[in-house]
Formats: structure tokens, sequence, C-alpha cells
């Protein structure tokens, strides 16, 4: 049996209409924020010339697109199923979130390419522009953080835009860091080997995302799910099962899980569809399994 949080809603439509709308609300406030705080961030990066600041302002950046980009898949993923698109708008989600773990990536080589460039050729800085400016950037995205940290963890839209504004935060936090440093050593070169760390921060992050979202959209098994357990549990709870095969089991979203397989039985059963019921229920009750589809064979697999 899965855990409770694991479990796709099944409530009905309305509850997920529901949370889907606190979560659109969720990324638009942090949206207004992001974009507000990183045009602060750009132009106190160029006065005091620091690399954690505008590889944090960079990353805000990308972040203003990604969070736009999560805001739009909540409102596209609201859209009915439709001739075309027969399974409706979810998987949009899943698209968005590989793109912001795509842009995530693309943010890390940046840091990376311009923290050598750093290295290299040092650079005067501004320390106290740049602590004055990295401790309101603190705020904002601990502020943007909370608001998204408080939504369904579960949705990768929601984890998507959340990881962004985390390397944000830690960001402002290297920042901070390297102000002090500066102010009361000089010492420089703590401003690009402190981007350095927080790339490595946000690389870890942003291949998970890219990792979850890849194996969504390629049509695999839930990673909790024992596929092969689950077909003993249903032949020993259902009566008249004797096997099962075919099984495939993928996801819309992880929260929306669909299933197809094939129960063979052990002889002529009074109804073929209170044995498709009852494999239904279980399915639903113990796995969170909201749409299954059952072929019932009694004189061998047509398939075969």
């Amino acid at each position: 049996m899965i855990e409770k949080s694991e479990q796709p809603d099944d409530h009905g439509h309305a509850h997920v209409s529901a949370a889907s709308e606190g979560n659109l609300m969720r990324v638009m406030i942090a949206l207004v924020l992001t974009g507000t705080f990183m045009v602060v961030e750009v132009i106190g990066g160029i006065i005091s010339g620091s690399l954690a600041l505008l590889a944090d302002a960079g990353h805000m950046l990308t972040d203003t697109m990604a969070l736009a980009l999560a805001a739009m898949a909540f409102h596209v993923s609201k859209r009915p199923p439709d001739g075309r698109l027969t399974y409706g708008y979810q998987r949009f989600q899943i698209l968005a979130a590989l793109v912001n773990g795509l842009s995530l990536l693309a943010i890390v080589g940046w840091i990376l390419f311009e923290a050598v460039s750093r290295v290299i050729t040092p650079r005067d800085i501004l320390a106290e522009t740049m602590l004055v400016v990295a401790v309101a950037g603190l705020v904002v995205n601990l502020v943007s953080f909370v608001v998204l940290h408080t939504g369904d963890q579960d949705n990768l839209n929601i984890r998507g835009a959340a990881l962004h504004v985390a390397g944000d935060l830690l960001g402002s936090v290297a920042a901070i860091v390297a102000a002090v440093v500066i102010i009361f050593t000089g010492w420089t070169l703590i401003d690009p080997l402190l981007s350095v760390a927080v790339a490595g921060l946000i690389l870890k992050s942003a291949w998970s995302l890219v990792k979850r979202s890849a194996h969504v959209l390629l049509e695999g098994a839930p990673e909790w799910l024992d596929i092969a357990r689950m077909q003993e549990q249903i032949v020993a709870a259902v009566p008249g099962v004797q096997g099962i095969h075919h099984v495939h089991i993928w996801g819309m979203t992880p929260q929306q899980l669909m299933l197809t397989m094939h129960v063979s039985l052990d002889g002529p059963v009074d109804s073929q569809s209170e044995v498709i019921r009852s494999v239904k229920r279980f399915l639903m009750q113990e796995y969170g399994v909201g749409h299954s589809t059952i072929e019932v064979e009694i004189d061998g697999c047509a398939d075969n």
C-alpha cells in the first residue's frame, strides 16, 4: 500500500481543481516577488561588481521565466480532454517541470564559466552595496520559498518552481557571506568560490527534477511500486482471479496514475463485471490508481 501522501486524490475533480487553483496562486505570488526583485539585483550586481549577485540575478531571471511557465502550465492543465488530447492537458505540467530543470542546468554552466573567469581575472567589489542587496534578496526569496513550499510538493510543477527559488535563496546567503568576508578581509576570491558552491547545490536539485520529469514523460512506473507484489495481492484478494499479466502502469502526473492489465480467471464466474469492479476497487484503495482498464480472460490470452 502506498503512503497517504503519495496517493492521488480520490475525491473528484472539484478537489483537484481547488488544489490546482491554490498552486496557481502560490506561483503567481512568487512570480511577482521574484520578477520585481530581479531588476533590483541586476542593478546591485552591476554597481557592486559582485559575481554572486549577478549569478543570483541571472538565476532569478530564469526563475521569472520558469515561474511564468509554471503558472501557464497550471492554467493549461485545467482544460478538459478533447478529441485530440483524450487524456487532457495535465502532462503539460511535466513538460514545464522538465524545462525548468534544464534551465537550471544552463544557469549552473554560466555560473561556473563566469567564476573561472573571475578567478583568473579578479575584479574590485563594492562589498557594502553587495551586502545590502543580498540581505534584501534573502528576505524576498525566503518569502517566495515559504509560499511555494506550502503547496503540493508531489506536484512536479510546484516542486520545480520551489527548487528554482531555493537556488535563489542559497545564492542570497552566499552573497551575504561573501560580502561580509570581503568587508573584513578584502579577500575578493570568496565571491566566485561561493558562487561555485551554490552552483553545485543547484546542480543536484536540477538533475533530480530533470530525472523525475523524464521518467514520467517516458511512461515509467512509479518508483515506489512493486508490480510483482501488486499482482500477487490482487490474486489473493479477488475471488476467481488466477493470474495477472501484461501489466502497464504510468502516470499523466505523479498524482494521476493509470493502468492496464490482463486478468486470467480460474474458470467461469457469475459476473465478469463484478471481478473487474473488485480489481478496480482494490487498485484504487491500495495503490491510488484512479484510471484502470482491465481485460478479463478465460480461455487464454487473446494477444497470444
